[in-house]
């Protein structure tokens, strides 16, 4: 019995949390007897702003009930104790740290002498990072390989049908400030568009939206799951038009 005690009055941490409740029931009901009114009719205003979404009194509701909740937690005399007890949690274990400091065992192993040369492959991307200017694929036969750049201003186009792609899954990634981009894939070829603007167009193949206003668009044609060789395109825009399209 005398153990757990020890143990338990060892435990500060917990010590800390009972005192913590004892200092909440007693603003309750003895100092702040309409706290419990005004969490109330705040975390109301927050459930009926959820309900309403879509009104502009349910906006209303659901902001100031955060406002009128905030007010209510940071005025209770139990949230102050508790910003004093995380202040004197951390000082308690820094000073635990000063006088008894962690020591790490040092494992000393034998270096191995055997070297092994590791082959890299080095191989010159399609298209590179630019701020200003319009990039775009050889009008012949190309090597492919897969894109990922960051583009400032200016257009970016890709052919890819003279190039021969590999199987499984090829990507596209290009994120771009202002300016358009260009896709072209060729009629066999499965495709799957993860699409983000802020102001623009998007055209995938027949599905089009002349105006988009900080939309976020995933399309894919049917057999895309299941085909063993397919594009998957990642697009960004802050201002400009994305154009895939079948040659």
């Amino acid at each position: 019995m005398s153990g757990l005690f020890k143990k338990t009055r060892n435990d500060y941490t917990g010590w800390l949390v009972v005192i913590g409740v004892v200092v909440l029931l007693l603003e309750i009901f003895f100092f702040n007897p309409g706290l419990i009114f005004s969490l109330f009719v705040s975390c109301g205003m927050i459930y009926l702003g959820r309900r309403w979404a879509g009104k502009k009194k349910g906006k209303i509701l659901f902001y100031a009930g955060i406002v009128f909740l905030a007010i209510s937690v940071l005025s209770m005399k139990t949230f102050k104790f508790l910003l004093l007890a995380i202040l004197l949690h951390y000082i308690i274990q820094y000073y635990h740290s000063k006088r008894n400091p962690k020591k790490i065992p040092l494992t000393v192993t034998e270096p191995d002498n055997t070297v092994q040369e590791e082959t890299i492959i080095k191989s010159k991307p399609l298209f590179e990072n630019i701020f200003f200017g319009q990039q775009k694929t050889p009008g012949g036969v190309y090597e492919w390989n897969d894109i990922n750049i960051q583009a400032g201003i200016g257009d970016t186009s890709i052919d890819l049908s003279y190039t021969m792609l590999p199987k499984g899954e090829t990507v596209i990634f290009i994120r771009n400030i202002i300016g358009n981009i260009q896709i072209q894939v060729p009629y066999e070829m499965e495709v799957s568009v993860h699409h983000s603007c802020l102001v623009g167009s998007t055209t995938v193949f027949e599905h089009g939206e002349s105006k988009v206003f900080n939309q976020v668009f995933h399309l894919k044609t049917p057999g895309y799951d299941t085909a063993e060789q397919k594009v998957k395109i990642f697009t960004s825009l802050l201002v400009g038009n994305l154009e895939v399209s079948r040659i």
